[in-house]
Parts: structure tokens; C-alpha cells; sequence
């Protein structure tokens, strides 16, 4: 199957169903290196089926992942990967009793780097996340945070063409979230490589994504800039719960 958006990734109409239960039906999105897109939605939309249908760890049901305009279909996770397709996880997914700069190493010469070159990337991987003074630290004490941290440090290390971003401030105070916002943003510039961010932390998303799609109970119900999606009535009802107060619009992330 060839597609005429070369340079994309992209999901054509993927259906996933686990035993009868239908989890995303028939969604499509499309990432353009550079971009900086949003998925949201309540517990439970698809999200996470999304993400992993995009890396390789789940096989759709009914359509196709192309990337430059080539399908993916019935490629293994490690092959999505080598094409410059890298992720996060919710639970950090660290090998927990490495080093953090073990960390970024083991996957760094998994894809071709040798010992010296993958050490060079990684300590400057892990200073451009912040972690620079906690490269010998073993990653399993790690704080939540920061564990989230190394998370993308480890996908940034095959310098990927696109990186999707599983809930990267899950649990993280404002001045942190400030600052995940602030290395989200800067991906593209830094590293050429196109984002799809998830995360229950609406300040987080508005502030970084260009576009936003939104999943509920696995259908896409509606796509658009940060403002468009928070005036939609629809997805007001499905997740957001804005709640107006005088001229103030607060996001009740506790809803999500």
C-alpha cells in the first residue's frame, strides 16, 4: 500500500478490537516531521491502542500505518523502530538496574552506535533533559519525574524522526511542567523530529501542541488548533468539563 504523503506518519482508518471490544474504530491522524501534535481524551478513548498501533506493539484489526508513504503492516516493534519510530511509556519501562547513562547507552548501540559514540550521546542527551548530575545514579531510585525524564532521553537516543510521548508530566508540579513543556517544544528544532504528545495535563498540551486531536470511547471526535478544541462543545461534554466562572475558563484535569 503506497500513500501520497511522503515524509508522514500516518493511520488510515485503524480498528482495533480485543476479543469483540472494539478499542479505536476507525481513526486516522497524520504527523509531519516538525509538528508537535496533541491526542487527549478521557480514560480509556483508545490513546495508548493509538500509540501502540503507531510503534508496532499492536496490530490493527481493520486499516494500515504508512510512514513516507509506505505501510507498516505486520512489522515487528524493533522495525518501526529503526525507522525512526521511538516512544515513551506511562511506567517509564527503564532498565532499573543500569546506571541512567547505561540507560541511554543500551539502546543507543542497539541501533548502531558504537560503546564511545552512544557514551557521547548519551551524556548529551542527558544534559539537555536535566539529568546531567544523575548519570551514575542507578535508574530504578530515580523520582517519578525524572524517570520521565530519562524516558525520553532513551527515545531521543536513536534520534528518531518522530517520538510519541505517552503522558510525559503525569504527576509533576507546575514549575515541572513548565519545564517539560519547554524540552517538548523544543524537540523539533533540536532534534528534526516530529511529536505526538498524550497527557491528562491540559496546561501541558495547549501550551505545546500546534494541533489536537481528541479520542472518545475510540472514535475521533474532533481535531484542531489548541483553541478550537477547547471551544468544542463536544469535547467540553466528552472530557474537558470546563467550568466558567465570570470570564475565567478553568480545565478540570480531574475529570480526565
Amino acid at each position: 500500500m503506497v500513500d501520497t504523503q511522503a515524509g508522514a506518519l500516518r493511520a488510515h482508518n485503524v480498528t482495533v478490537r480485543f476479543q469483540g471490544i472494539t478499542a479505536i474504530n476507525e481513526v486516522s491522524l497524520s504527523l509531519e516531521p516538525g509538528d508537535i501534535r496533541g491526542l487527549i481524551g478521557p480514560n480509556g478513548a483508545g490513546k495508548t491502542t493509538l500509540v501502540n498501533v503507531l510503534s508496532g506493539l499492536e496490530t490493527p484489526s481493520c486499516g494500515h500505518v504508512t510512514l513516507d508513504g509506505r505501510s507498516l503492516q505486520g512489522r515487528p516493534p524493533h522495525q518501526f523502530r529503526r525507522r525512526g519510530i521511538a516512544r515513551t511509556f506511562q511506567s517509564g519501562r527503564l532498565f532499573g538496574e543500569l546506571t541512567v547513562a547505561e540507560n541511554v547507552i543500551v539502546p543507543a548501540v542497539n541501533l548502531g552506535f558504537t560503546s564511545r559514540q552512544a557514551a557521547a550521546h548519551a551524556r548529551e542527551l542527558l544534559a539537555w533533559v536535566n539529568l546531567a548530575d544523575k548519570t551514575e545514579l542507578i535508574a530504578g531510585i530515580l523520582a517519578g519525574t525524572d524517570n520521565r525524564r530519562l524516558g525520553i532521553a532513551r527515545a531521543l537516543a536513536a534520534n528518531p524522526r518522530f517520538i510519541l510521548l505517552d503522558e510525559p508530566a503525569a504527576g509533576m508540579s507546575e514549575i515541572e511542567c513548565e519545564e517539560i513543556t519547554r524540552l517538548i517544544t523544543a524537540i523539533p528544532q533540536t532534534f528534526a523530529a516530529g511529536v505526538l504528545l498524550i497527557d491528562h495535563n491540559m496546561e501541558v498540551v495547549m501550551r505545546a501542541c500546534e494541533r489536537i486531536h481528541v479520542l472518545d470511547s475510540g472514535r475521533m471526535i474532533a481535531e484542531g488548533a489548541p483553541a478550537e478544541v477547547r471551544s468544542n462543545q463536544a469535547v467540553i461534554s466528552a472530557y474537558l468539563g470546563i467550568v466558567v466562572t465570570g470570564q475565567r475558563r478553568r480545565v478540570n484535569v480531574d475529570a480526565a
